[in-house]
């Protein structure tokens, strides 16, 4: 199993929304290395923390699970959608997404100020300078760490 940190700008998809929608494509992602984190590397059955960024405090919200292979994003192809791309095609899709679905809202929100606190968080790649990914991979360790600061 793989672990993944997921962002999402708070004003525009939230952990309690995803806890309604029970399930979502997690589409928009524009960034072809975060890109191809999930399309050659994230699994089903993957586990993932929902980040809530641009938020005050930004930080961990909760816990998600991938529910489907990668597949082309198909907000690319929709011209009046903010995630259109010109350049991508049925035959070539360019921006892939998976599907999410909804484990479980954090008791205690884990924000960025606690993440850098922690010294077994340090090499986390979110607190690295210049870290701007929407999808990163987590250790085992990092992940469980962070769970266990969310109780």
């Amino acid at each position: 199993m793989n672990y993944w940190l997921l962002k999402s700008d708070v004003e525009d998809f939230s952990i309690s929304e995803m806890q309604k929608e029970s399930r979502v494509e997690w589409v928009g992602v524009r960034n072809y290395q975060a890109r191809n984190f999930m399309r050659d590397q994230m699994k089903l059955g993957d586990l993932a923390l929902f980040y809530h960024s641009n938020a005050e405090p930004s930080g961990c919200a909760g816990v998600v699970r991938v529910a489907s292979p990668a597949h082309p994003d198909s907000t690319a192809l929709i011209k009046k959608s903010k995630y259109f791309e010109s350049k991508a095609t049925k035959e070539n899709p360019i921006w892939f997404c998976v599907d999410v679905e909804f484990v479980t809202q954090f008791e205690k929100f884990v924000s960025i100020a606690d993440l850098r606190n922690n010294p077994k968080l340090a090499d986390l790649e979110i607190l690295k300078k210049g870290s701007r990914l929407s999808v990163t991979p987590l250790s085992e360790i990092h992940f469980k760490e962070i769970l266990k600061m969310a109780k």
